[in-house]
This record gives C-alpha cells, structure tokens and sequence, in this order.
C-alpha cells in the first residue's frame, strides 16, 4: 500500500482534495454537507453515502499520504 501512495504526486494529492474533495464550492461543499448530516444523524439515503465517501475519498488519500510520509519505513 505505500508504494501505491508513493506513486501519487503530493501535488496531485493536494489539487484531488481541493477540487474533488470540495466541489461544489457554493452555497456549501458537498463534502461539508455531508459531514453535518452525518453529526446530525439524517444521513440515511443511499446517494448521500455516496455522496459523502466521493468526496471525501481524495482527502482519504491526502491524508493517508501524509500519514506514511511521517512514519519511518520498515
């Protein structure tokens, strides 16, 4: 799994995330949204789970990324 996430660009990392991971940019992201459903407990229908792991798959990978870069190998 670390060498798939050594592959990824860190730019390309970051650009996913701010794009995929926040569009639509208004009235709120999406990614956003989904989040508040979920604290809020409404978040049943199936296309908002969707939704929610869409959007939230390229700040995943940011963040898994980040993760193994500060972690010693081994």
């Amino acid at each position: 799994m670390r060498a798939l996430l050594d592959q990824v660009p860190w730019s390309v990392a970051v650009i996913l995330a701010l794009t995929l991971g926040l569009a639509p940019f208004t009235p709120d992201p999406h990614l956003v949204e989904k989040l508040r459903m979920l604290g809020a407990g409404t978040l049943t229908r199936p296309i908002d789970i969707l939704d929610l792991a869409l959007h939230g798959a390229p700040w995943v990978l940011l963040m898994a990324k980040g993760w193994t870069a500060v972690r010693p190998k081994g």
